[in-house]
This record gives C-alpha cells, sequence and structure tokens, in this order.
C-alpha cells in the first residue's frame, strides 16, 4: 500500500498507559505504522523520554509529552504540522476516560483530525461531532463495524488460497501477537517472498495493514466470513507466498477467547504461539491462572489439526540477560524453536515458516 506517512502526522495519546498492557496501541505506532508518521505520544509519567526507547531500547526521536499543547509547540518547532490525534489506550472495554475527552475537544479545536480504536464511539458524543463539524475535522472510530449489508458470510473460498497461511496466536490477550506478525512479515520479505498481513484489530488498522478487520465489533454470525473474506481478498488481489493472520485474546482467555474463529475460518496451516513466560494470570483478571504453555499448545492442536511450529516469547518483567535462558528452557521443554523476536529478531522464525512454505510447494509440485 502507498505510504501515507507524508500525509498523516499523528500525536498519540496515551495518558497512565504507555509501557503498560493498556497502552498496546500507542506501542504498535511507536514500533511501526505505514499510516502515520508519528511526532510525539503523550504520557505525563514519561515526560522527557524518548518512546522507542522505554519500550525497546531503540531510540525512534518519538518524544514523551505531558500536553497537547506541549505537542503542538514541539510540532512547530520541527516544522511538522499534526493532521490526526490518535487514541493510544486500548483499556479493558474500551471505555475512554472523561478527563481524556476534554483533551480530545482540545485536539479538535487545534484541526485535529480523531482516529480512536475504542468501542466508545466518539462520533456517537453530540459535543465532539459539533465541534469536528465547526473545525472542519473528521472523527474517525475504527471500531465501528460495517453496515450489515458490506459483511461476508463464510463460503468456503478459503480453499482457493495457495498461500501458506500462519496463524500467530497467544496465551493470552495483550500479549505481542499482532508485533510478531508484523516482524514475521518483515522478515519474509527481507528473505525475498511476498508475504501479507491479515489485521485483526483496530491497532493493525492504524498500522496500515490493507487487509483488515475489526474482529471484536463484529456481529457473530459474521465473524468468520470476514476472516475468510479478509484472507481470501489478500490471496486473490496480491499471490503472495505467506499470510500471516493476527491473533486475538486466546483460547482460555475468560474474557477474550478469540482464536477459534482464526482457526476455523482462517484455516491456517502452521501456528506460531505468543507466550508471556513472567505471566502467571491473564490479563487483567487477578485470580484466572494462565493455563500452562504446553497444555495451550495441545488444546489447540487438537482443536485445529495444524502443527504449532514455533514459539515466541514476550520479555515482559524479564531481564535482558535472562532471555536468551528463558528461551533455551521453553525449547526444551516444548520441544519447539523459540525466540524473542523483538531482542533476538526474526530471522529463525522465518527460516521455519521458509521450510514450511518450500515443503508445501513440493508436495504441490
Amino acid at each position: 500500500m502507498a505510504d501515507l506517512k507524508t500525509e498523516q502526522r499523528a500525536i498519540v495519546y496515551c495518558e497512565g498507559a504507555f509501557n503498560t498492557p493498556t497502552g498496546k496501541t500507542a506501542h504498535g505506532l511507536v514500533r511501526f505504522t505505514n499510516r502515520y508518521e508519528v511526532l510525539a505520544v503523550l504520557d505525563t509519567r514519561y515526560v522527557g523520554g524518548d518512546a522507542g526507547e522505554i519500550l525497546d531500547r531503540k531510540h525512534k526521536d518519538i518524544p514523551v509529552l505531558g500536553s497537547l499543547k506541549d505537542a503542538l509547540a514541539l510540532a512547530q518547532e520541527r516544522g511538522k504540522s499534526p493532521t490526526h490525534f490518535v487514541i493510544g489506550l486500548a483499556p479493558d472495554g474500551g471505555r475512554l476516560p472523561e478527563e481524556a475527552r476534554e483533551v480530545v475537544a482540545e485536539a479538535i479545536q487545534a484541526g485535529l483530525h480523531v482516529n480512536s480504536g475504542l468501542h466508545d464511539f466518539l462520533s456517537d458524543d453530540p459535543r465532539l461531532v459539533a465541534l469536528a463539524q465547526e473545525h472542519g475535522v473528521k472523527i474517525h472510530d475504527v471500531r465501528k463495524p460495517p453496515t450489515r449489508d458490506k459483511l461476508h458470510f463464510f463460503s468456503g473460498k478459503i480453499e482457493e488460497v495457495k498461500a501458506l497461511k500462519v496463524a500467530v496466536l497467544g496465551t493470552d490477550s495483550a500479549v505481542g501477537k499482532r508485533t510478531t506478525a508484523w516482524l514475521l512479515q518483515q522478515g519474509l520479505a527481507k528473505a525475498g517472498y511476498k508475504a501479507e498481513m491479515i489485521g485483526t484489530g483496530q491497532t493493525a488498522w492504524m498500522q496500515g495493514a490493507q487487509y483488515s478487520l475489526i474482529l471484536d465489533s463484529l456481529i457473530n454470525d459474521f465473524v468468520a466470513g470476514e476472516i475468510e473474506h479478509a484472507v481470501w481478498s489478500a490471496w486473490n488481489e496480491r499471490k503472495p507466498d505467506v499470510i500471516l493472520i493476527e491473533g486475538q485474546g486466546s483460547l482460555m482467555n475468560p474474557a477474550y477467547p478469540g482464536g477459534f474463529e482464526i482457526l476455523a475460518a482462517g484455516r491456517p496451516d502452521v501456528v506460531v504461539m505468543q507466550h508471556a513466560p513472567a505471566r502467571k494470570e491473564y490479563d487483567g483478571f487477578p485470580g484466572y491462572k494462565l493455563h500452562p504453555l504446553g497444555q495451550q499448545i495441545q488444546t489447540l492442536e487438537m482443536l485445529s489439526g495444524r502443527p504449532v511450529v514455533a514459539v515466541t516469547v514476550n520479555h515482559e518483567d524479564l531481564k535482558h540477560d535472562e532471555i536468551p535462558l528463558i528461551c533455551q528452557a521453553i525449547e526444551q521443554i516444548v520441544g519447539l524453536p523459540t525466540a524473542d523476536v523483538l531482542v533476538q529478531g526474526a530471522d529463525r522464525i522465518v527460516s521455519v515458516l521458509i521450510e514450511h512454505l518450500q515443503a508445501r510447494n513440493n508436495e504441490a509440485a
């Protein structure tokens, strides 16, 4: 897709949530986006820091500031006028805090378009809508579902797809599935293969995934059909070697039991499993013990009939020098190639996928 960065320059709001699971939309945009040039992140807890260094020890020249006023002033200093105000929060339930609504109003009055991936639709707020009309800007609620006449029902056309289909699933929500999927897509492209990413959440859309759906905003009857249609469209229009499907939630998460629809409708050939080894309970639900990695792999393979071929690690709450040892321990326990793709790079997992792609191509020859 065309790179929109030169046209869309964003200030990302993440007050109180940056560098926590609730800030995962902001994290995705700091790490990678084809849709915007990210000018600044707003979170008073990290004022003066660089967003990339805070997240991944990688300088991104994206300052963290304490107010929209400061971000607008810095943008003016740098000669880059922002065009969008993006909500970088991803809280449980998708609700916008009241204090944030005032910052949205301030952004509209400054002439910025507003993009939000929350369930709390800003375009339903009469005050914000009136302000947007007055200042000639648009409010885009990414999670607002299409009308039913534009939705697709499962048809079986997924069987026409000849690319290697890879589902990047996880043992929990907010565990890094989307980031891993992007890094695998980029790694495959670097290795000379055509790879498309199927985004299934609001952040992937904000990052510029051309083939996207917002799974958790759809009417249940159309979830399978929309997954199938996105995968089929990517194949039909681009003929990639590999299609990576971003997972949602996890099979056993009590609040976000996603994943089964992707297995059933996306019909992946292989699965990569993302796991946070230091996490003991399901994200946001104290008392709900995380099921062991081995049990989750076994359950997934039993349901899908497809193999988990690699494990990718989320290093939250791990010390940097522990990461290689943890990956080695997981590999010994489950018998699968294991890597932290953010720290160690994606090459090893990409090699695993290339082996499966070549084996599939040899079978078809």
